[in-house]
């Protein structure tokens, strides 16, 4: 069987009903709309949210917290994870902890926790690390590069 040789099961899908095809159809006259009022005019109908005057809920209910967009999310890896999944002397970044299934999805960086012990050595390209990563890292003789401080030179003529 393929793809384009699928068809929904006898009964599962009903044709769309025709509406203002005369009396005789069951639908005709004023289409399923009832007599006058507002929802029977064109273009009637109250907006999303109305609840006919009264006070709507998104009102009625007190405004709480605070979202701040500007924060940034960082995607969190333990060393005892680096320490399960790399080799000794690998160099590990973003695109690495991504194909060795580690990460989904990168967020707006990556973060190097402390939780584990390490004894490999690696080169670790990250935007955050942890006191307590960073000297893991560099005990058992890698390198904890900090991406985040490193800003392009800009020259003022």
């Amino acid at each position: 069987m393929k793809i384009h040789e699928l068809k929904p099961a006898d009964g599962a899908r009903r044709d769309k009903v025709r509406v203002g095809r005369g009396t005789g159809s069951g639908c005709g006259k004023t289409s399923g709309r009832g007599h006058k009022g507002q929802k029977a005019r064109s273009g009637g109908g109250v907006r999303p949210g109305f609840e006919g005057g009264q006070m709507p809920i998104y009102r009625r209910l007190p405004k709480r917290g605070f979202k701040n967009v500007w924060r940034k999310e960082f995607a969190e890896v333990n060393v005892s994870t680096l320490e399960k999944f790399f080799n000794d002397g690998a160099e590990i970044d973003a695109v690495a902890l991504v194909e060795a299934g580690i990460l989904k999805n990168v967020l707006d960086g990556v973060k190097i926790l402390g939780n584990g012990e390490l004894t490999k050595k690696f080169t670790v390209k990250a935007q955050g690390f942890t006191k307590s990563a960073a000297q893991k890292i560099e005990a058992a003789g890698g390198k904890a590069v900090n991406t985040a401080e490193v800003a392009p030179e800009t020259t003022t003529d």
